[in-house]
């Protein structure tokens, strides 16, 4: 079994997953420092004043949406938190924001009641003094966080006309309580869930195109299965069941087609399944082993690793013509990832067999290659915010494998959980 894994990954990272049970400005989104849009957050309110938790409640929401608003560098946010300005939503009240610079004004409220939380947030344009969002929330304590990351997206669309990523997650494995399960935590490292029990060797999770479920590779049942996490029915169940390797690998925009590695019984290969007919479709001939596929973001090609130039390298395949373009020339590639911009392909490799892996960019005519992560551990499996502007990625730099985010050009790395154990194959939502 540890041959099979070692063929199929073709690379240390999965290897060492069976046997283990620099800033650089590249010119993608992420490195540029965007012209701030000033925007001016109120105190959030009580709904009754003399309440100790409708208070602690409304400056929870406040302090998520602030983090959220501060992350995705969009904004610079103006605060004045001892102005009377902050009790009231009257026309002057609004002018005092205004002197601060201020286009925008994010103010809310919010009530505990014994099991359940109300919140009311709005947005404001200054100019005109009007009202140009506002949303009525209601939910169990567990729902808090999501409710505040959803508004924090509604704000970053409603200004800058941009999707938010604060409602997104990662799902990750990690070995923490002995074997490898699957997990997924919110973008900001909060709201850690654990998905599975199998009590042995689940990893690789790829999200649906709409995040409601999430395709894994256990070995529960011994031979390398793909299940699905159904999250709105809570169920796991089986997927896909070949004998041999049944990995995942990504979905077609419109979410219909997955393209995953299978072995059948013979070397691995690149496989398309509509998920609706089940009608599965190989797409490589005499190609070697090959694996870990990612679409494009327009569904017209997929990128996957090889082994038929010597050496894993990443190949792209032409949907429509069935040609093919080999992209790097290095020691080692894998876990190719493409942008959902489709201007640039984010992989783990090595330039030399004697140093460590690293996180690399390379462009779609594999003219540009980028290191993104130098001199820090072995850095692999990276995937892409859903906004094109984030990385997260594995790191042994601290000593373990640790999930970790940087932006898009290598700046700003930080990890992202405590969690114990090691972490393996990070997938970020849609």
């Amino acid at each position: 079994m540890k041959r099979v894994l070692a063929i199929v990954i073709l690379g240390l990272a999965l290897v060492q997953v069976a046997l283990a049970q620099t800033d650089v400005y590249i010119g993608v989104a992420a490195g540029k420092e965007y012209n701030k849009t000033a925007l001016a957050m109120a105190k959030f309110l009580p709904v009754r004043p003399d309440n100790p938790k409708d208070l602690e409640l409304a400056e929870q929401f406040r302090d998520i949406i602030r983090a959220d608003l501060m992350f995705s560098r969009y904004f610079d946010v103006k605060e004045e938190p001892f102005s009377p300005a902050n009790l009231s939503n009257d026309p002057d009240s609004l002018n005092f924001w205004k002197t601060l610079g201020a286009g925008w004004l994010v103010s809310g409220k919010a009530s505990q009641n014994e099991k359940v939380w109300t919140f009311t947030a709005r947005l404001h344009d200054l100019e005109s003094g009007r009202i140009l969002l506002e949303k009525f929330y209601q939910g169990e304590p567990r729902a808090m966080r999501r409710a505040a990351h959803l508004f924090s997206d509604d704000i970053i669309l409603r200004v800058t006309g941009r999707k938010g990523l604060a409602h997104s997650k990662i799902a990750f494995s990690n070995n923490s309580t002995g074997s490898k399960e699957i997990y997924a935590v919110d973008y900001d490292g909060e709201n850690l869930v654990k998905f599975t029990n199998d009590r042995s060797i689940a990893l690789l999770p790829r999200w649906s195109q709409d995040a409601a479920r999430i395709y894994y590779t256990t070995y529960r049942h011994d031979n390398p299965d793909m299940f699905e996490i159904d999250l709105k029915a809570g169920k796991i169940r089986p997927f896909a069941t070949f004998q041999g390797l049944n990995i995942p690998g990504g979905f077609s925009p419109d979410g219909q087609t997955m393209v995953m590695t299978l072995s059948k019984g013979d070397d691995p290969n690149i496989y398309s399944l509509n998920i609706v007919t089940r009608e599965l479709k190989k797409l490589l001939s005499r190609f070697g082993v090959s694996s870990s596929p990612t679409y494009a973001p327009d569904g017209k090609q997929i990128a996957f690793i090889s082994d038929r130039a010597g050496n894993p390298q990443i190949f792209v395949l032409d949907m429509e013509t069935n040609k093919m373009r080999k992209l790097t020339r290095m020691n080692w590639c894998d876990s190719p990832n493409w942008s959902p911009t489709g201007e640039w392909i984010v992989f783990s490799g090595r330039e030399t067999v004697k140093e460590k892996l690293n996180i690399f960019l390379t462009d779609l005519t594999g003219s540009q290659i980028r290191r993104l992560t130098s001199d820090s551990g072995d850095n692999e499996d990276p995937s892409w915010s859903p906004d094109g502007r984030f990385i997260a990625f594995t790191s042994s730099r601290r000593g373990r494998r640790e999930l970790y985010i940087m932006d898009a050009d290598g700046s700003a790395p930080h990890p992202l959980t405590d969690l114990e154990g090691q972490t393996y194959t990070p997938n970020w939502s849609p």
